[in-house]
């Protein structure tokens, strides 16, 4: 007689979850071009079947991947945002939970950005996406900026970012120690910014 308890049935929903753990994973560990279909279902304890039943490909698992941290790096800046009383604790605090998420997340930071060249539009939208979210944070410091101007700013702070976050890894920089050094010229900058913009002579 079998004894053994009956296998819970996974739902959708858990088991995509389940399959983006585990890609993230095997990607950060192998790259996307070394990694197999096969070892992302070993790693979940499904048939191999199943993934491309869920995301269609490896590179439709790939973009699943990104998306998914697209999705979750948004969430955590702008809660974070949402919680300050001033533009200035608003972009600190954005910019600390930006960092502290690529900390927690290190497997997903490595495939976003080592899988470039590959999910080029991906990455592209997640920098769009930051760009967008930090413009509107800074509009409250300088209302008068025109979009433009305040889309270059963004810019500029998403780059100085990403840099940065490559930087810490090696350098041994807490998530702390790399929000203040942002800040140190970006918010000094746009400090002056606010009462106009600087014109040549």
């Amino acid at each position: 007689m079998d004894t053994r308890a009956p296998r819970r049935r996974v739902g959708r929903a858990e088991r995509e979850r389940q399959i983006l753990d585990a890609a993230v994973a095997v990607f950060g560990e192998r790259g996307y071009q070394n990694a197999s279909m096969d070892q992302v279902a070993e790693r979940v304890g499904v048939t191999k079947p199943v993934l491309y039943t869920h995301f269609g490909s490896k590179h439709g698992l790939l973009l699943a991947c990104i998306a998914r941290a697209r999705a979750e790096l948004l969430e955590v800046t702008s809660t974070a945002a949402a919680g300050a009383s001033t533009p200035e604790e608003m972009l600190r605090r954005g910019t600390l939970a930006f960092f502290e998420y690529l900390q927690r997340q290190a497997p997903a930071w490595t495939l976003l950005y080592s899988e470039a060249a590959i999910a080029g539009d991906a990455i592209e939208e997640i920098r769009a996406q930051q760009t967008d979210f930090i413009a509107a944070l800074l509009a409250a410091q300088a209302p008068d900026a025109d979009a433009q101007r305040l889309t270059g700013w963004a810019q500029i702070i998403v780059g100085a970012c990403e840099r940065l976050a490559l930087w810490r890894a090696r350098a041994d920089v807490s998530s702390e120690q790399a929000t203040d050094y942002l800040m140190d010229l970006v918010w000094t900058g746009l400090a002056g910014a606010a009462a106009g913009p600087t014109r040549r002579a």
